[in-house]
């Protein structure tokens, strides 16, 4: 299998630490609104990742933290007068919610900052031990820059240019410009704080992941895991930054491998909330199933920048519909295993670094193939219980394709207009036993009419709504 390697920027062959086993660690949300569709398709694009390198053959270890304090999180808490507690596990509860409805898996490691504080805590004073960290006045606690002779290799920036400096908090008593803080010593009248060697105050960002990887993974040898994952904003400085740490306290690398998804673009500009137009994967999910979604998202290769707009998710809808409507002619079956040659097309696709355009092109070949042997040879129950297998190999690969037919040309319909489309289909049925075909036609015209089409199959009549 070759990924892409963020920091080589070339793709290269996947040899994990140990042989058959791949760690696999995403940098998750910050928990203190709902997830935008940039949360949304940075899970989905290592789901993809997850679902491949398992159907490969490889065991998957995986890990997505969540960000459950820091200074938004403290905003909220005195704009809400809530605790820490009721805002976070609310929005991780939603976010977990909305990441099911894009068949997103759970991870199997799932820390939280609060949960965390005795490895970051611990990594910190190994830092401050080696010489690698210092307090300020304040009681802040940051880490030397200059003391890594290796900083700025991971996103090949050193950080001292304006842009870079806008995301990094400008202190007066720092060493340099770049260095980043490890620990926020408590101010007075902040009630967020938490005990340390060192103090009373909270963790700074970036030394989360640092230290949940060094917790639940452990490391070995020349890397702590395989796979680092995340959005393209995270290279600079936060995975920069969580690379300098970590190299630091335990003498080796971070991550063999690192991943970066691209950004989430909404008609053409880039998704920030300074613009005022992130769009809540909550708004989307009320208009649009789950699937439905999935698909139109994993559209883009991972890597590239997603415009997000209503036409484009029109027209892959109609596309995943042609999926459905070839599933919709197999039942009843019975299932057999895909075909082979249908498998390896869909894995060479995938293991060539997630390459979604020829996987969604090999099964549009597949979906053409069969209904034209169905064509030919509609009762031909060997086809479709190949065919069938073939789309659950789908579900289980890329994660769609697993609804019932008429369950998923149902999504979203007014239960009147269901009740009068299964009216008028029952009434339709009558006139042709009948015989009375100038009445089922007529039938037939007034679905139509209503945006409704169906279908006459052997097991009866099935429909969707355009």
């Amino acid at each position: 299998m070759f990924i892409y390697d963020s920091v080589q920027k070339t793709k290269l062959l996947l040899e994990p630490i140990k042989a058959g086993e791949v760690s696999l660690y995403i940098c998750g949300p910050t928990v203190y609104d709902d997830a935008h569709l940039g949360h949304a398709r940075s899970s989905l694009s290592f789901d993809l990742l997850a679902r491949t390198l398992r159907m490969v053959g490889y065991k998957v270890i995986m890990a997505k933290n969540f960000t459950d304090v820091d200074d938004k999180i403290i905003k909220k808490i005195k704009e809400t007068g809530k605790s820490l507690q009721e805002i976070t596990s609310y929005y991780i509860d939603r976010y977990l919610k909305e990441m099911e409805a894009l068949h997103i898996g759970r991870a199997d490691i799932e820390p939280k900052a609060t949960e965390s504080l005795d490895a970051m805590t611990a990594m910190i004073q190994k830092l401050m031990d080696l010489g690698f960290a210092y307090r300020i006045g304040s009681g802040d606690i940051y880490f030397d820059t200059s003391r890594d002779s290796h900083y700025g290799e991971l996103s090949g920036r050193i950080g001292d240019d304006a842009e870079s400096q806008k995301r990094i908090e400008f202190v007066e008593e720092k060493k340099n410009p770049k260095d980043f803080v490890l620990w926020k010593a408590c101010k007075t009248g902040e009630t967020i704080c938490f005990e340390a060697p060192f103090g009373l105050g909270r963790p700074g960002w970036h030394i989360e992941c640092s230290a949940m990887i060094d917790a639940h993974f452990h490391g070995s040898g020349q890397y702590s895991i395989d796979i680092h994952g995340g959005g393209a904003d995270l290279l600079f400085p936060h995975h920069e930054n969580e690379a300098a740490q970590s190299r630091c306290a335990t003498g080796h690398e971070l991550a063999k491998y690192w991943m970066h998804n691209g950004f989430v673009q909404i008609d053409g500009a880039k998704m920030s909330k300074s613009l005022g137009n992130s769009f809540f994967l909550k708004d989307a999910l009320n208009v649009y199933d789950g699937e439905i979604l999935r698909y139109y998202l994993i559209g883009v290769h991972y890597r590239n920048d997603f415009n997000f707009n209503e036409d484009d998710l029109q027209v892959a809808k109609k596309r995943l519909d042609k999926l459905y409507r070839l599933k919709n002619r197999l039942a009843p079956i019975s299932l057999s295993i895909p075909s082979e040659e249908f498998k390896k097309a869909l894995l060479d696709a995938m293991s060539d670094d997630l390459n979604i355009s020829v996987a969604l092109s090999v099964i549009d070949a597949m979906i053409a193939s069969a209904n034209e042997k169905l064509d030919l040879n509609p009762k031909d129950k060997a086809l479709k219980s190949e065919t069938a297998a073939n789309i659950r190999l789908i579900d289980e690969l890329l994660g769609f394709g697993g609804k019932i037919p008429t369950e998923y040309f149902q999504i979203g319909i007014d239960e009147e207009l269901k009740r009068e489309t299964e009216r008028l289909i029952s009434k339709r049925t009558e006139a042709k036993k009948a015989k009375d075909f100038a009445a089922s036609d007529a039938i037939r015209n007034q679905l139509d009419a209503m945006g409704i089409r169906i279908m006459d199959t052997s097991d009866g009549t099935t429909w969707e709504k355009l």
